[in-house]
């Protein structure tokens, strides 16, 4: 079966191809770790997720590597630092917002069902030259140097954008076209306007460490380029991220790691994830739309808010909003329903075969609804085959009846008293006291309840519930 996987750099659909099939490597970008993760943050976490557990099982969970980093040091991080710890000194403060961000954000995507990179190695940790002898940011900037790709200016290092002829192929942006503006700071010291931060000073009040440049921190975008050779080496097979990181922060990464290495690639396929809107607009703070993945797994269980992500195929953008979250929850119960408490089988190749096709999450539901119809109609192989690939792409975590249960103590719903309310109804139906019947249904759906009627294997009546 053929992973082919859609490349930003050479703009195709083209077939996977690992470097070594006994060691595929993967990088995503991971957080800034200053504050609750938001919705959007979310999805590139989930869509590598996917293709994480396709590449293990198509090569071996053995075979892959997976690295997704935290970002600890960002001037957003040192506001928030500032401004809740005022009374400890600056670096003390970052850890405590750091630390506590961090454990954050693992609670949060765990419930969202997505596994734990590899490794998820944290910019502070390699800002200078390790004992490990692993890559390093100070190291990296001193190559960049030596090889005539960065020079120091103003008290900072920059990187010498001209010195790398096809700056730009990313993004499509050619050099000689760029003009400064908002996204681009023209200073006098800067050879060329495009030119970016390698490494800044800091003051006293800031986070910074000892460098041949005197006291300082790193640009934002070598601390990419550092872990990423650290776990993957100078060249590997997938880089992802979100859209809004092609331009500057991924076309940065690979011009610093292909001067500082002198290879001719960084990553061989470059994967991004397309915009969310929350419904219909941009999500911003001034709109008001601004929702974390904390405040959403109040109101829902994380494979709700897995299950509506999925729905939408990881390139187009997606409209998040309140009647997606309610059908997915709806698909969900009925999944639970079905294949919750079935014996778990291989995923089904149809399963597969949507997920090697550029990671078809659309077409991936079409076959899981298909095994779904199969699975209700009483083939206990597609059953099995259906709860088996539900769990392969991190659904179905926990039993039918926790599932319901969990349900209900979110609704405030009493399971006792609605299944004592059947009894009377169906007690009543049986003596023919339709009124009461009525009365009794009437009561049970006002408290959020919907009533199913049918019956049993044996042919004898049956109700069954859900909530509304």
């Amino acid at each position: 079966m053929e992973l082919r996987l859609h490349d930003t750099l050479t703009k195709e659909k083209r077939p996977f191809v690992p470097l070594d099939r006994d060691n595929v490597r993967m990088y995503v970008c991971g957080p800034t770790v200053y504050d609750f993760a938001h919705i959007g943050n979310a999805r590139p976490v989930i869509v590598f997720d996917v293709l994480f557990r396709l590449l293990r099982h198509l090569y071996g969970a053995d075979h892959v590597t997976y690295v997704r980093n935290i970002t600890d040091v960002d001037d957003k991080i040192n506001d928030r630092a500032a401004r809740d710890f005022p009374g400890l000194p600056l670096n003390e403060a970052i850890r405590k917002v750091t630390e506590k961000t961090a454990a954050q954000f693992h609670a949060d995507v765990t419930a969202l069902g997505c596994l734990p990179p590899t490794f998820e190695p944290r910019a502070t940790d390699f800002v200078l030259p390790r004992a490990d002898g692993k890559a390093d940011m100070v190291t990296l900037i001193k190559q960049l140097i030596a090889r005539g790709h960065a020079y120091e200016a103003g008290g900072e290092v920059l990187f010498d954008t001209v010195s790398m002829p096809d700056y730009g192929a990313l993004s499509g942006r050619k050099l000689d076209e760029q003009l400064a503006g908002a996204r681009i700071a023209v200073d006098a010291h800067k050879k060329n306007p495009a030119d970016f931060v390698l490494w800044k000073q800091s003051s006293d009040d800031e986070p910074g460490w000892e460098s041949p440049w005197a006291r300082g921190r790193p640009g934002w975008h070598i601390e990419c380029s550092a872990m990423s050779a650290a776990y993957l080496g100078d060249v590997f097979d997938i880089h992802g991220g979100g859209l809004d990181l092609i331009f500057p922060h991924h076309e940065n990464e690979i011009a610093q790691s292909r001067c500082a290495h002198g290879t001719h690639t960084m990553a061989n396929y470059w994967l991004h994830n397309g915009f969310l809107q929350v419904e219909g607009e941009k999500m911003s703070k001034s709109l008001g739309n601004f929702v974390t993945i904390r405040e959403l797994l109040a109101d829902w269980p994380g494979e709700v808010l897995r299950l509506n992500m999925l729905k939408t195929h990881y390139r187009s953008p997606i409209d998040w909003t309140l009647k997606g979250l309610e059908e997915s929850a709806k698909t969900l119960d009925d999944w639970y329903e079905v294949a919750a408490d079935a014996r778990d089988g291989r995923p089904a190749d149809t399963v597969i075969e949507a997920l090697s096709d550029d990671l078809n999450t659309p077409q991936m539901m079409a076959a899981l609804h298909g095994l779904r119809n199969s699975a209700a109609s009483g083939d206990e192989g597609c059953r099995n085959a259906f709860a088996g690939s539900l769990r392969y792409v991190g659904f179905l975590s926990e039993s039918s009846a926790d599932w319901k249960s969990r349900k209900q103590q979110a609704s405030g719903i009493d399971a006792k008293q609605i299944e004592n309310l059947i009894a009377e109804r169906a007690a009543a139906r049986a003596r023919k006291d339709f009124k009461e019947s009525d009365r009794i249904r009437d009561m049970i759906t006002a408290m959020g309840v919907v009533l199913k009627d049918g019956k049993d294997a044996d042919g004898k009546p049956i109700t069954t519930w859900e909530i509304a």
